[in-house]
C-alpha cells in the first residue's frame, strides 16, 4: 500500500502512534500509517470535525467498547482508539495490501471459484462480530483489504459517523454512494439488523463477480431512489450461474427473505465443493490470487528462463563425469587378471634362476654343442680305460 508524505498541518504523533505518512483519506477524515513505540505498524483513521456531534461521538464511544472484545483472523485489530478528541481516531493493524474495490478495477472481476471463497470468508468473519452485538453497516469493496494473509474487515464502529453525517445534511441530500446499503438502511428504518450486512455483503460478491453493483445510477441520489424502490430488482448482469441464486437471495429487498449468515457460509462451501475443491484450498487460492495476480504471475513466469543457464553448465558437468567412468569401464582390470595367471606357470621353472642369472645363457650354449661333448667325453673315457690297470 502506497503512502504520502504528511502535511505540514498533519499531527507528527497521536495516542503514543508516530505517524510516518498518509495512506489515504475519505467522507469521514484521513487516515494515516502510524507506528506504535513498539514498532507495530498501524493504520490511524482521524475523523473530520464536521462530521463529529454529541451523538455520534457517545455512540463511536459505546461500539469502541464493543470492539476492545472482537477478535478474529478476518478482522483487522483493535489497537486504540479516542473517542473523546477532539478528532476522534481509531487505531487499527495495519494490512499491507490493496482492497477489493481496486483489485477489481485493476485485474477484473474474479472467478466465482474465487467469490465463493471471498464470501465464506467474510460471512464466517461478520457473523462473530454479531455475536458480540455489533454490526459492520458500512462493508463495500473498500473496506476488504487483501492482505498477504488473506482478506481482512476493516473500519468497524466507523459507520455511526457516516449515519451521523446523513441526519444533519439536508433533505434529499445523500453522502457518498449508497452502493452496497441496503433499502432498509437507504430508507432509514431503525433500528437495524444483521440483515443489512447480508446484503451489504451480496452487493461486494457481486462487485467482485461482475465488477458492478447491484444498482447503479447518474446520481448518488439516483442510485438511492433504485435502491428503495421494490419494483425494481437488482442487475445480476454478467453473474456466473454458479452464484446467481445465493445472491439473487442476499440482495432481497425484504430484510426477512435474506438468509442467515451462517446460510451463506454453507451455501459458498457448496458452490467450491462442486468445483471439486475443499474450502481450505480455495481460501489459499484466493490468498495468492489476490496477493500475486496478473503482475506476479508475469514476474514468476521469467523465473523459469534464469534457470536454463545454470542447466546448460550442469549438463556439461555430467557429461565429464560420465566421459570419465567410461575409459574406466573397459577397465585395463579385466586385462591384469590374466598376466597374474600366466605368471604363476614361468616361476617354478625358473626357481633355480634368481641365483645366477649367468647360467640360463650358457645354458642355451650347451644344448646346441651337446653331440660334440658327448663324442669327446666317449673319447676320453676309452683313453681313460686303456690306461688304467684294472
Amino acid at each position: 500500500m502506497q503512502t504520502t508524505p504528511l502535511s505540514p498541518e498533519d499531527p507528527a504523533d497521536l495516542g503514543g502512534f508516530e505517524l510516518l505518512g498518509r495512506i489515504g483519506h475519505g467522507g469521514m477524515g484521513q487516515v494515516f500509517l502510524g507506528e506504535s513505540q513498539g514498532g507495530e505498524p498501524a493504520a490511524v483513521k482521524v475523523i473530520k470535525p464536521t462530521v463529529v456531534d454529541s451523538e455520534s461521538r457517545q455512540r463511536f464511544a459505546q461500539e469502541i467498547e464493543i470492539l476492545k472484545t472482537v477478535w478474529g483472523p478476518r478482522i483487522a485489530a483493535f489497537l486504540g482508539a479516542d473517542p473523546e478528541a477532539d478528532r476522534p481516531w481509531l487505531a487499527t493493524e495495519y494490512v499491507d495490501g490493496p482492497d477489493l474495490g481496486k483489485h477489481v478495477t485493476m485485474h477484473g472481476p474474479l472467478p466465482s471459484l474465487l467469490v465463493a471463497s471471498l464470501g465464506a470468508t467474510l460471512a464466517e468473519a461478520l457473523a462473530s462480530v454479531h455475536l458480540q452485538g455489533l454490526l459492520h453497516r458500512d462493508l463495500k469493496p473498500a473496506n476488504i483489504l487483501l492482505g498477504p494473509n488473506g482478506p481482512k474487515v476493516i473500519d468497524f464502529g466507523l459507520a455511526v459517523f457516516a449515519e451521523s453525517n446523513v441526519s444533519l445534511t439536508a433533505p434529499n441530500q445523500v453522502v457518498g454512494t449508497p452502493v452496497c446499503m441496503a433499502p432498509e438502511q437507504a430508507a432509514g428504518v431503525k433500528p437495524l439488523t444483521g440483515a443489512v450486512d447480508v446484503y451489504a455483503l451480496g452487493a461486494l460478491l457481486l462487485y467482485a463477480a461482475t465488477e458492478h453493483y447491484p444498482y447503479q445510477g447518474a446520481t448518488p441520489f439516483m442510485v438511492f431512489h433504485l435502491t428503495t424502490d421494490p419494483n425494481t430488482l437488482p442487475d445480476l448482469t454478467g453473474l456466473p450461474a454458479e452464484l446467481t441464486p445465493l445472491l439473487t437471495v442476499m440482495l432481497a429487498q425484504d430484510p426477512k427473505d435474506r438468509p442467515a449468515l451462517s446460510e451463506v457460509v454453507s451455501r459458498c462451501r457448496a458452490v467450491i465443493e462442486a468445483q471439486g475443491m475443499k474450502v481450505a484450498q480455495a481460501r489459499r487460492k484466493l490468498t495468492t490470487y489476490t496477493t500475486g495476480t496478473a503482475p506476479q504471475s508475469t514476474t514468476v513466469e521469467p523465473a523459469p528462463t534464469p534457470t536454463v543457464p545454470p542447466t546448460l553448465p550442469f549438463a556439461d558437468l555430467r557429461t565429464v563425469t560420465t566421459d570419465e567412468p567410461a575409459p574406466l569401464s573397459p577397465a585395463p582390470t579385466v586385462e591384469f587378471p590374466p598376466p597374474t595367471v600366466k605368471e604363476p606357470e614361468p616361476q617354478p621353472q625358473p626357481v633355480p634362476q634368481p641365483p645366477s642369472t649367468r647360467r640360463r645363457t650358457p645354458a642355451p650354449r650347451t644344448r646346441r654343442h651337446s653331440a660334440q661333448a658327448r663324442r669327446t667325453a666317449e673319447q676320453l673315457r676309452k683313453a681313460y680305460a686303456a690306461k688304467t690297470p684294472f
